[in-house]
């Protein structure tokens, strides 16, 4: 190597700051080089060991460079002619980089390691521009404007060196890339290139003859090209608000079309279409005709009543068409109202109602087996009447309701009694003497009286627990003369029921889970048949149902509230024949809760219930004989009983807004019960040949839920259905 002899200018810090741009290093790195700075060098190592070459070049800048043990060979740099010290230094890097190893500077040193351990001892980093070049492993942080990060990984990602990084910080919007310097600076390109706006501003396109809702679905489907039904003001294919997604929105309040795409050229094409669409139509000139609008959520039948009304109401029947007038009456079906039972709502055995006939009357027919309106109207007025039902013609909530009816009942009772009964006398006396004491314990069985008198037809019940008896001989028969009886019994009830329901918003829904009893109401016997005639005895039956019934009608409020006028009647049948009424029928218990309530969506509210803790006790004595002390108990009987009930009736309102939440608690149910039916599969057997009970199919991978289930407070899983 041979360096040419050098002089020193006067201005060192101003040449060094120039030697920082056209040598891509450090200030204190050009400012050490700066006397060597003018002079030209040629450079002749061929297959030159590593650190002797190294140490060369560290002379040449001044600067102390550390080789890392790791590195070892030789290396090849030379030059045929003279050339400035930046020119040799990149020689250098770029050799080095073709040997796998690498240049960095950490804390003010330079080091040369192994390319794999550049990206992790590099101390360098810049933000914004790339202000550094050659073959020096940097880190450089990349902010994005309007591309998201993720999307550029893949695209930058084949074009840096294996050893070397690329992240993304999706929270910043940022790319951080640990790569060689002048490779940074091409990706500084594309990443400019890349980083552009996806999408055009909004704009608005007002129509003056055509409806914005009939023509937003023709744009949409005449400029992204989609074969299937488009429904009107929903965004395009490509997804609302994806990248580049072309959207169509329409604006009944202002009868105009919100246009935007990818980009200017598609949004020029979007406001074409729509202008050549927006043309007066055949009956503009007429000064009226007829239109059919199809409706997608609304009732025809209903929502004609309520637009005939509005627009009577508002006197803005333009000439020539026919006046509202009286409102005809509906004659299709009727909304039942919440009752209680029996209170003129639908029976749950009733079929379904036909669809209804046609409803006349004014400027606006219902079809109601086309669910469609046929509007007579001029143009301007058809446009008015044609926005208040798009308003009005949108997709109703749907409100899922789970109910639990929790019943915890407990019983304890004790019984303990003494009975006697003694015979004075002898065989052959005239007269004697009989005495004892005579209880009935709870139940009914157990009086010793009761007992002799089976013993004589040969059976004995001593009636339930524990008996202690004694026999004698009263003659030829053998009979109690004394038996003990002690008793204790418990009892505990747990009851849950989950009756379920969904319905529409403002729309009223019924369960009935249980059995349909009949009660009699009238019956007629022909006491006074003489003769031959005919006794032709009936009786008039109702049936009524008895189990569990819940009635109820949601309103959905825009705070995330839900507002319910409830029924709900948990029903049994307690007993067939009561004392008394044995030509009665059955006798029923019931609770029923009926009310209105508020409660916030997704919440548990308790409705109402029953607390009941209840003392019975009972005693039979012998006046004075049972009060004795000790030997008071041979002429008493005593039973105690305490029973206690606890009745709650819980409700949860889930508001489900669209299809997806519908078809996520559907299949949520749907795989409830079929786990159930593959846990409650008979055990396999050789003798018997049915070894599989019926079990659902597994649900369609279309209607598999994506998104997380919520969380369910009642603990409502797919292994474990005891929660509503």
């Amino acid at each position: 190597m041979s360096v040419a002899p050098t002089r020193r200018p006067a201005g060192q810090r101003l040449l060094a700051a120039l030697l920082a741009a056209l040598l891509a290093l450090p200030p204190t790195l050009a400012q050490d080089i700066a006397p060597r700075s003018r002079a030209p060098v040629t450079v002749n190592f061929v297959n030159a060991d590593i650190e002797a070459v190294t140490r060369a070049f560290a002379a040449m800048i001044e600067r102390n460079i550390v080789v890392d043990p790791r590195v070892r060979g030789t290396v090849t740099v030379y030059s045929e002619q003279p050339q400035s010290i930046r020119q040799a230094w990149q020689s250098y890097l770029s050799a080095l980089r073709g040997l796998g190893f690498a240049v960095v500077e950490s804390g003010g040193l330079l080091k040369v390691v192994p390319e794999a351990d550049a990206k992790l001892q590099t101390g360098t980093v810049s933000v914004g521009e790339v202000a550094v070049r050659g073959d020096q492993v940097i880190t450089q942080v990349f902010r994005l404007r309007y591309e998201n990060p993720n999307n550029l990984v893949a695209v930058l990602r084949p074009l840096i060196s294996a050893n070397n990084t690329i992240n993304a910080s999706p929270a910043s919007s940022s790319l951080v890339i640990t790569d060689y310097a002048e490779n940074l600076q091409r990706l500084a390109r594309i990443i400019a290139a890349l980083d552009q706006p996806t999408g055009t501003d909004l704009e608005i396109v007002p129509l003056r003859h055509a409806v914005a809702a009939d023509i937003a679905p023709l744009v949409q489907r005449l400029t992204e090209g989609v074969g299937g039904p488009v429904v009107p003001g929903a965004p395009g294919a490509a997804g609302v608000g994806g990248a580049g997604a072309t959207i169509v929105l329409a604006d009944p309040r202002s009868n105009a079309l919100i246009l935007r795409a990818a980009n200017p050229a598609k949004l020029a094409a979007l406001r074409a279409t729509a202008e050549r669409l927006d043309q007066p139509g055949p009956n503009a000139e007429a000064g009226g005709g007829m239109y059919v609008v199809h409706l997608k959520n609304a009732d025809a039948v209903r929502l004609a009543t309520v637009v005939r009304a509005a627009f009577g109401a508002a006197g803005t029947i333009g000439a020539g068409s026919t006046t509202a007038g009286p409102t005809a009456p509906v004659r299709g079906p009727q909304p039942a109202q919440v009752s209680a039972a029996g209170g003129g709502a639908t029976p749950a055995t009733a079929a379904l109602t036909a669809v209804g006939e046609p409803a006349t009357g004014g400027f606006i027919q219902a079809d109601p087996a086309t669910n469609s309106l046929i509007i007579t109207a001029p143009e301007p007025l058809y446009r008015q009447v044609r926005a208040l039902i798009e308003q009005l013609d949108t997709r109703r909530a749907q409100v899922y309701i789970e109910s639990m009816i929790v019943e915890v009942a407990g019983g304890d009772a004790a019984d303990f009694g003494f009975q006697w009964q003694g015979l004075l006398g002898n065989s052959g006396d005239k007269y004697g003497l009989v005495g004892g004491t005579n209880f009935t314990p709870p139940g009914g069985v157990g009086n010793i009286i009761g007992i002799n008198a089976g013993a004589v037809q040969g059976q004995i019940n001593l009636g339930e627990g524990f008996n202690i008896g004694l026999l004698r001989n009263f003659g030829n028969a053998i009979g109690l003369a004394a038996i003990a009886r002690m008793l204790q019994t418990q009892a505990n009830t747990n009851i849950v029921s989950t009756p379920n329901l969904i319905t529409l918003d403002n729309e009223e829904a019924k369960i009935v889970v249980g059995e349909n009893v009949p009660f009699i109401t009238g019956q007629f016997t022909n006491t006074g048949a003489t003769g031959g005639s005919t006794i032709n005895p009936f009786q008039t039956i109702e049936r009524k149902d008895v189990g569990i019934t819940l009635r109820i009608r949601p309103q959905i409020g825009e705070g995330g509230t839900v507002k319910m006028t409830i029924f709900q009647e948990q029903s049994a049948v307690k007993n067939e024949t009561a004392a008394g009424t044995s030509n009665a029928g059955p006798s029923t218990t019931k609770r029923s809760i009926e009310g209105t309530v508020v409660v916030d969506d997704g919440q548990i509210l308790v409705l109402g219930g029953l607390i009941e803790d209840r003392f019975v006790t009972n005693r039979s004595k012998v006046p004075l004989l049972g009060d004795i002390p000790v030997l008071g108990a041979l002429f008493r009987s005593e039973s105690r009983e305490r029973r206690r009930t606890n009745l709650m009736v819980f409700l949860r309102p889930i508001v489900m807004r669209d299809g997806d939440s519908s078809n996520r608690f559907s299949i949520d149910r749907y795989e409830q019960i079929r786990a159930q039916q593959q846990r409650a599969q008979p055990p396999q057997s050789v003798v018997l040949p049915i070894n599989e009970s019926p079990v659902l199919p597994p649900p369609p991978a279309t209607a598999t839920p994506t998104a997380q289930r919520p969380v369910d407070p009642l603990g409502a899983t797919p292994g474990n259905p005891h929660a509503p």
